[in-house]
């Protein structure tokens, strides 16, 4: 087992850039994840990890199936340069993000786009309902915060692995699907129809938008129907991520 114990280490480095800047989450196509569920569920895809990071005194779970994957051994002041927890756990991955390839996205038709929303417990959230509703891929639209950034990873749960999450052009997106035959159905109040009116079930793709804003004009014009969740009571609106999943399994059936 290779062990590091320098804060200094080039690799260290490269993990702390990777834990606190998204411009080298996107350069490099990798990204860290911190945590024994988030670990587990990436030794789901083990062509995803790089290295597993075990701090000093953590003893991995006897199950996991390990002998294949690199794993590095460091002391505590290494693992509090990459901990983004308070209270870590001394365990991490350095993972590659999946690649997709045109045939897998030419095949999506259950899909999620997301314009505009930017605060990570959100996203991860709807991220990890999309991967429970059984929806085909998430697509991050501009404006978007980074779906692997640390805190969206924790609130998703681990579903970064089970779930294509790319970023795309929203406007092309839309087209691409339209193109397809699969309905885009946006979320505003302008010439909307109540969402338990929807009946799609095979191939359908929603766009959710910014809270504060709304999805952008220009999204909206090309969408083949807007729908509305209806308020019963005092709240002037409905969390993005909240309203996402009442829509996501009313459109599912």
């Amino acid at each position: 087992m290779k062990r590091i114990e320098s804060t200094q280490n080039a690799l260290v480095k490269h993990w702390k850039k990777l834990v606190t800047q998204r411009k080298e989450r996107e350069k490099t196509g990798e990204f860290i994840i911190e945590g024994f569920h988030l670990v587990e569920e990436a030794l789901k895809n083990k062509e995803q990890i790089v290295q597993i990071i075990v701090r000093d005194g953590v003893d991995l779970p006897l199950l996991w199936a390990i002998d294949d994957v690199q794993t590095v051994q460091v002391n505590d002041a290494v693992a509090k340069e990459i901990a983004e927890t308070e209270k870590s756990q001394g365990v991490f991955a350095h993972c590659k993000q999946k690649e997709v390839s045109e045939t897998e996205m030419a095949a999506w038709r259950k899909v999620l786009l997301v314009d505009a929303v930017q605060d990570p417990g959100n996203i991860g959230t709807m991220i990890r309902t999309a991967d429970a509703a059984g929806i085909d891929a998430v697509i991050l639209g501009k404006g978007c915060v980074d779906a692997f950034n640390p805190k969206t990873m924790r609130s998703a749960q681990g579903s970064h692995f089970h779930i294509p999450v790319v970023r795309g052009d929203l406007d092309e997106w839309i087209d691409r699907l339209q193109d397809d035959n699969v309905k885009v159905f946006g979320t505003a109040l302008e010439e909307a129809i109540s969402y338990k009116e929807v009946d799609v079930k095979d191939a359908f793709a929603l766009i959710v938008g910014n809270e504060g804003s709304g999805i952008s004009p220009q999204l909206l014009a090309k969408t083949d129907q807007n729908v509305i969740i209806p308020i019963f009571g005092g709240a002037e609106s409905l969390n993005v991520a909240v309203a996402t999943g009442i829509l996501l399994y009313q459109f599912r059936g």
